[in-house]
């Protein structure tokens, strides 16, 4: 579904991806793990369009992604979940998960993919009419996701999507990461946690200062003593 290939990015004279290569295939759950600073966000931030990498390849369904703009690609089928969620503070929930689907005239669809989401996330819907920047940060995380699923992707890129939260919150939202993906949209999940993510993930890749420096199934990760060492406290 998705590939890259020997991805080189800049921040100016910043080198933030040294030739990035990794692929995605349909239906599967695919974590980015590594340190602060890696260059994971960087590397989401490209697929969706809002950096254009200076020098390789980026593939989605087969067309080239590197010159169509942020805009053009949710509407290709691919939605990103930011770090720091960054849902619209002063409107209503509803009014979120609406600007989700912006991009689609199809209100019978609309509003069937709003329910889904209410199905999936009970609380938003009790909070339906309620400004968004008086959620909490579980809430708040659960209608970026909301947000997101409304443009209806096939590819869904998750940035950090447990930061801040309590265990019992990174857990349910865990689960219901799975869950989208069993209903059939495939999923790149950055994530620090790295224990959590890897417990989901079909295939796993590390990053360390730009560069991916080791990849395989997510068992195999998990088994890696570097990675038990470096991110799972082993």
């Amino acid at each position: 579904m998705l590939s890259l290939k020997s991805t080189h990015v800049f921040y100016g004279k910043i080198h933030a991806l040294k030739g990035v290569s990794l692929d995605v295939q349909k239906g599967e759950i695919v974590t980015l793990i590594g340190s602060n600073g890696a260059g994971k966000t960087s590397l989401l931030r490209t697929i969706s369009g809002l950096v254009r990498p200076r020098e390789g390849e980026l593939l989605y369904e087969g067309s080239a992604l590197n010159r169509i703009p942020a805009e053009k690609i949710v509407s290709l089928g691919i939605s990103h979940v930011p770090e720091g969620r960054r849902i619209f503070a002063n409107l209503s929930v509803r009014e979120n998960l609406e600007m989700g689907a912006y991009l689609r005239k199809d209100k019978d669809g609309i509003q069937s993919d709003m329910e889904r989401v209410f199905t999936l996330f009970p609380r938003l819907k009790e909070r339906i009419r309620q400004q968004a920047g008086t959620l909490s940060g579980g809430e708040q995380q659960m209608l970026a996701i909301g947000r997101a699923l409304m443009a209806r992707p096939k590819l869904l890129l998750l940035d950090e999507p447990s930061m801040g939260l309590a265990p019992v919150l990174v857990q349910m939202i865990f689960e219901i990461i799975q869950e989208i993906n069993a209903q059939g949209t495939t999923i790149l999940i950055v994530e620090q946690n790295a224990y959590m993510a890897l417990n989901i993930a079909h295939r796993a890749y590390v990053i360390e200062t730009g560069r991916i420096v080791l990849s395989g199934t997510a068992e195999e990760l998990k088994a890696s003593e570097e990675v038990k060492k470096a991110y799972l406290g082993g």
